[in-house]
């Protein structure tokens, strides 16, 4: 594997940083995961938009053009000669003293690490997840803003833990007033009736481009969509549920804190929507090997 650092090519035992990165000390700067499918980096437009909003945000100016960004995240995939991939793209706000003040940093670094993922194993996309809500709550809006992509993920881990410790690949987080935010990695959506319904960002969701894939998705087939806050008795209450996410795609979920959704069974809408989100990913993106 080829690993671009700033301008050059690393083989992946010799791609490094430094210990006085201030991403690695104090996790200051900002990343995007982004997917590659048939030759094509889907929805790369849309992911370098989210990187440069998140910058924008915390005040670090990213060495680059979008474009130049763009044609790296290309490269690099060409590069490793990705057909089928993940990107993970990391803008750090680079090296500097032991202390806090960013202006100490003089140039922030670019990483792309174009390679693999399997965030689920095949098994789930077929029956379902079983997920639990998880005490860690989404960060407040005027803490650390959860719109921000940021290399700070604490508060996602900690929630993954719990997860984890109650038996669970994935957790329902809510947010300080105790409406549904997100999972910890993915966005999350519920079937109503006929209404397709999601935590609204305010709520302390992530805008998610597989998510705003959806709602598109959702609206194109004549659904009622909305964004609205929900409460664990909307989620014990739905009809159908699924998670949405770059890296997991889409993954319905069967059981909620021991509440069985809809039939237990992934329901007729979500497997529709999966199937037409493969067949969008098949076609479209950014291509890596020519037009």
């Amino acid at each position: 594997m080829k690993i671009y650092i700033d301008g050059k090519y690393y083989e992946e035992g010799k791609a490094k940083i430094s210990v006085f990165d201030h991403g690695l000390l104090y996790g200051d700067g900002i990343f995007e995961g982004i997917r590659a499918y048939n030759g094509r980096v889907f929805k790369l437009r849309e992911h370098i938009d989210r990187l440069f909003c998140s910058a924008k945000a915390i005040l670090l100016t990213i060495p680059m053009e979008h474009a130049e960004v763009m044609q790296t995240v290309v490269a690099t995939c060409r590069r490793n000669k990705i057909r089928d991939g993940y990107i993970r793209l990391v803008v750090t706000r680079g090296v500097g003293t032991l202390g806090l003040n960013p202006n100490t940093c003089k140039r922030p670094s670019i990483i792309v690490i174009a390679g693999k993922i399997q965030l689920y194993p095949p098994e789930y996309y077929q029956r379902g997840l079983e997920i639990i809500t998880v005490p860690t709550v989404r960060n407040l809006h005027s803490a650390l803003n959860p719109a921000i992509k940021s290399l700070n993920y604490l508060n996602n881990i900690l929630a993954k833990i719990e997860a984890n410790n109650g038996g669970c690949e994935e957790a329902v987080m809510l947010n300080s007033e105790g409406f549904v935010a997100e999972c910890t990695g993915d966005n999350l959506f519920i079937l109503k009736g006929d209404q397709l319904i999601t935590p609204p960002l305010t709520a302390g969701a992530l805008y998610g481009i597989t998510r705003g894939v959806v709602i598109e998705m959702g609206k194109a087939a004549g659904m009622s969509v909305a964004e609205s806050n929900l409460t664990r008795y909307d989620l014990f209450n739905a009809d159908e549920c699924f998670l949405t996410g770059t890296g997991a795609e889409l993954i319905p979920v069967v059981k909620i804190d021991g509440r069985v959704i809809g039939s237990g069974n992934p329901g007729p809408v979500t497997k529709s929507l999966v199937q037409k989100y493969h067949a969008l990913t098949k076609i479209s993106g950014e291509p890596i090997y020519g037009p």
